[in-house]
């Protein structure tokens, strides 16, 4: 009885020629990539809007509490996208994707970090709008993959 491996497709024994240069740099036009830099960008954009419609409906305690969930999400991602541009940038693409692993493990220890610390730092914390700006400043990833514009002419 031979044993069937249904998880596996056909189509991943198909053997693909590698693009030419040409191909290449027409796919990377036409799918440009995101900046990590205009995310966090878009994220203090987002989190200070978000802390004015807080100050307009709740007042500078809630406008603080918003601020403070956005820079949750934003201080983080910006630490990381440093790192990443400092550093990782010039490691062995094995050191490199442990590197990023990494990062990514210290940005989510930061975040927590920061969220539960909120309560110490804002004395007067208004949980729901900190949790607004949190959700909301989360978003800007879809939003910067729904902008993502094409690349300017050389």
């Amino acid at each position: 009885m031979q044993v069937s491996e249904s998880w596996q497709d056909d189509v991943d024994s198909v053997e693909r020629e590698p693009l030419t240069r040409q191909q290449a740099q027409a796919l990377l036009l036409a799918k440009p990539g995101v900046s990590v830099w205009r995310v966090v960008a878009l994220q203090a954009v987002v989190g200070l809007a978000v802390g004015i419609a807080a100050f307009v409906l709740g007042g500078r305690a809630a406008a603080l509490s918003a601020l403070y969930g956005a820079v949750v999400v934003m201080l983080p991602a910006a630490l990381f996208a440093g790192a990443m541009r400092a550093w990782l940038v010039r490691l062995k693409p094995a050191f490199a994707l442990f590197g990023f692993a990494l990062g990514e493990l210290l940005k989510i220890a930061l975040t927590l970090i920061l969220f539960v610390l909120a309560p110490r730092l804002l004395p007067d914390l208004h949980w729901v709008p900190m949790l607004i700006g949190l959700a909301v400043t989360l978003q800007v990833y879809w939003l910067a993959l729904l902008l993502r514009g094409k690349a300017p002419k050389p």
